[in-house]
């Protein structure tokens, strides 16, 4: 009884307003407590550069941070409503959850069916790695919501023939290069799947495309040049940006500075993203074997778009058509994304969020019927993942922090603020600048890595910081008190991977961490320590 009026209530309820549950939620997710961590050292960097920006309106482009969109985005929110933690990462939560939305714009136009909507933005919506990196002021989201917008734009565009969607296509493809330099790698993945499909005469683009193409072009042209020269006050830029990036990325390829195997993405996908990597097996299986997706598929495809009309653009097609032609981009969409970031020497956590996007389109597909059951069970998996990783707030052994401020940090920087003077005598500091950004930075000395302790003692700080594996010893320094706090943490595989089950469901072990001495005078430091 119960279960038919549930699916009474399900078929009686319009996708959109399920969507717009889901969206709800998904917000909510990334929008609780967002400050509830300390800024990671990336993090850190980007707000304070942002900061930089709208305090004294300078800012060139070096590719070392990546494109300069994020931080025009972000000094518009910092001058509107103030620096802060919580602005700093509210922006990446409103550009994560506004990408479900985007499920239901597919579904309206038939290219995603009901269920496949709302099981695809309710996967978005709880995924840890979605979450996660949407509380977390970095690229990569914004520039995954610029990748989805240009998918959704060239879909509608092949649908409806309209040079607005060119135009929209073209906004969104320029936002992303104005982000992230493996931006082209995406774009070129997106070009020859179209390519391929028009070189087989699978679809066919609409009359007026070479004046569509044009205005493209202008568009991407404009909104680069405006964003790479700092809005035309460094128009050298123009010629030297690309370069920049080019040689930034093939010297991080050459460096290997954060290095990892071919399957740490994989990894990453057993951890935190299992349900969906399971139920995109099943629906690539699903859909291309038992449903004989793959043997129709030329077929399918060739009647994807009718003829174009005379008057005005492509005639609609039917939605089994728009569904193949949608999950063979996914499916090719997906493959080339980890293959092309498993061959990308540095790894790191947040470019899994580009290659999990299509898994949650195949993952999503036909889940009806007693399937519905395995999708409700993934849900539930990511959401008790989510609210581990996202909300608790002490250090977590976990692959996602990749090198994160470790929480004892905050005691730390207590104590720098009710100092007078706290000498730093390591450069790593971060994320110090952004915390005590202006006038706050008074307040701390920068000296050479481990100084004569007698010119400590001249300055006659009341607080001296220093890695601890270049520090003094206990009685160098006299009429200090030394203590040792954790100033970073990551996960190490090799520290659980002798009992990786065990981690896997009880998630504890040794953190590979970095430690700081911290020498007060006159001071002591909280019994937590």
């Amino acid at each position: 009884m119960l279960k038919h009026v549930i699916s009474n209530i399900y078929n009686r309820t319009s996708a959109g307003r399920i969507i717009l549950l889901v969206f709800l939620v998904g917000l909510l997710i990334r929008c609780i407590s967002p400050d509830l961590k300390l800024f990671h050292h990336d993090e850190a960097i980007h707000a304070w550069y942002t900061y930089n920006l709208i305090t004294t309106g300078s800012y060139l482009y070096d590719p070392v941070y990546h494109g300069p969109l994020l931080y025009y985005l972000t000094g518009a929110a910092f001058f509107l409503f103030g620096a802060s933690d919580v602005v700093a990462r509210l922006l990446p939560a409103i550009f994560g959850a506004a990408i479900i939305p985007l499920f239901w714009v597919l579904h309206q136009n038939g290219w995603i069916k009901k269920d496949q909507a709302i099981f695809a933005s309710l996967f978005f919506a709880l995924s840890p790695s979605m979450v996660y990196f949407s509380r977390f002021l970095r690229h990569d989201i914004f520039q995954l919501f610029f990748t989805v917008c240009l998918l959704v734009c060239l879909l509608l565009y092949l649908d409806k023939g309209k040079w607005q969607y060119a135009a929209c296509a073209a906004a969104s493809a320029a936002c992303g290069l104005c982000l992230k330099e493996d931006m082209p790698a995406t774009l070129l993945i997106f070009a020859s799947f179209f390519v391929l499909m028009l070189m087989t005469g699978r679809i066919r683009l609409p009359k007026r495309w070479l004046r569509d193409l044009v205005v493209g072009l202008l568009v991407m042209a404009g909104i680069g040049t405006l964003c790479y020269t700092t809005f035309l006050s460094h128009p050298e830029m123009i010629l030297l940006a690309p370069g920049k990036a080019i040689s930034h990325w093939m010297g991080v390829q050459g460096e290997c500075r954060i290095c990892g195997a071919p399957w740490y993405y994989l990894l990453l996908l057993v951890v935190y993203e299992l349900p969906i990597l399971i139920l995109a097996v099943l629906g690539f299986w699903h859909w291309g074997i038992r449903q004989a997706g793959f043997s129709e598929l030329k077929s399918e495809t060739s009647r994807h778009l009718q003829k174009i009309k005379k008057s005005h653009g492509a005639d609609h097609q039917t939605n089994d058509n728009k569904s193949a032609f949608l999950l063979t981009f996914a499916i090719y969409w997906a493959l080339l994304s980890l293959l092309f970031y498993a061959y990308v020497g540095e790894k790191v956590p947040w470019l899994l969020i580009h290659q999990l996007f299509p898994l949650i389109l195949l993952a999503s597909y036909d889940l009806s019927g007693k399937k519905i059951i395995l999708g409700l069970l993934g849900c539930a998996f990511l959401l008790v993942m989510t609210l581990h990783v996202c909300y608790t707030p002490a250090d977590i052994n976990e692959p996602i922090v990749q090198t994160q401020n470790s929480e004892d940090l905050k005691h730390v920087m207590d104590l720098i603020s009710v100092s007078n003077m706290s000498v730093v005598t390591t450069d790593a500091y971060w994320p110090l600048p952004w915390y005590f950004r202006g006038e706050g930075w008074n307040k701390i000395t920068l000296l050479a890595q481990k100084p004569a302790p007698a010119m400590i003692l001249q300055k006659d700080p009341d607080l001296v910081i220093m890695l601890s594996t270049n520090s003094y010893d206990s009685g160098s320094l006299p009429g200090y008190q030394k203590q040792v706090v954790a100033y970073n943490y990551s996960f190490s595989l090799p520290l659980v991977e002798k009992d990786f089950p065990a981690w896997y469901f009880m998630r504890d072990g040794t953190k590979l961490s970095t430690y700081l001495d911290v020498f007060s005078k006159n001071r002591s430091f909280s019994s937590s320590f």
